[in-house]
């Protein structure tokens, strides 16, 4: 049974609780991030804590802890749990309990969850996935809130329709990120992806590193319209690393299976991570 850090104390997962009255039960308020590791190594852990300090800063949550504090506790849950040949974490900080059930008292309650690492389906990475489009804008895009009341309602009319995830686009017809990825499109041998509205994913800011020098990247609005003119699609995360996209809706994409760039980074970011999870 997996450890749980929760509030100060190392306990079985079946034991973990919060208070019904905390907002994150009231109102969906409070901030999380998500990782995996490789070879235990917990992948760009520093980056993802200070993206979860950031998460709480944007909607006026108080956390209790440095991110050097959540770094160490996070190591140390991972440790206490060495029958995980590879992890998922995830780090969750509550808006605690308030007198008024609305305003936050600075009470906030940190946990962290490692669990088995969950393996996505092969067919994915070999044939290709689809996803659906969804007129959907983020408040507060910039902030990994637990509140994901739109990403729930999209995720399961994107699986009604047979697809893996469903893509926000804004009023302005841009498209922006995925419920819980980031999106890339590939044109005339160009990378482009959005830099602006939306949640800055970790591997996202890998991945961009690893194709400099490479590819000729844009940062920039994609348009709804452009989807069906894009040669490749990939989607990114830390829970799916790179899959490629070869249906939009009912819109095929190039070739109908993954493309000769994605492919290409997909392998680099594999290379990547094995040798992060062995530089220990």
């Amino acid at each position: 049974m997996p450890i749980y850090y929760v509030d100060g104390e190392f306990i079985d997962s079946d034991k973990a609780v919060v208070s019904v009255k905390d907002m994150i039960v009231l109102r969906g308020f409070g901030v999380f991030d998500f990782l995996r590791t490789y070879n235990r190594r917990p992948f760009y852990l520093k980056e993802h804590i200070e993206r979860l300090k950031n998460s709480a800063e944007y909607i006026g949550l108080e956390l209790n802890k440095s991110v050097d504090e959540i770094c160490k506790i996070t190591q140390e849950t991972i440790d206490k749990n060495p029958e995980l040949s590879e992890c998922n974490i995830r780090i969750v900080f509550s808006g605690g309990i308030s007198p008024d059930g609305v305003t936050p008292a600075g009470n906030g309650k940190l946990m962290v969850m490692v669990t088995p690492k969950h393996e996505n389906p092969e067919s994915w990475y070999v044939n290709g996935a689809k996803v659906i489009t969804t007129d959907v804008e983020r408040y507060i895009p910039e902030s990994k809130s637990t509140n994901y009341l739109n990403a729930v309602v999209a995720q399961q009319t994107a699986k009604k329709q047979g697809a893996i995830e469903a893509i926000y686009i804004d009023r302005d017809n841009r498209v922006l990120e995925g419920t819980t990825t980031n999106f890339f499109g590939i044109k005339d041998g160009k990378v482009i992806t959005s830099n602006k509205d939306m949640l800055p994913g970790i591997t996202r800011s890998v991945i961009l590193k690893l194709i400099k020098e490479k590819y000729t990247v844009e940062l920039r609005d994609i348009k709804r319209s452009e989807i069906k003119d894009f040669d490749e699609i990939f989607i990114s995360a830390s829970n799916k690393e790179i899959i490629p996209v070869i249906e939009v809706n009912d819109l095929k994409i190039g070739k109908e299976k993954p493309g000769v760039i994605t492919l290409d980074i997909m392998q680099d970011f594999a290379d990547y991570t094995k040798r992060y999870g062995e530089n220990k």
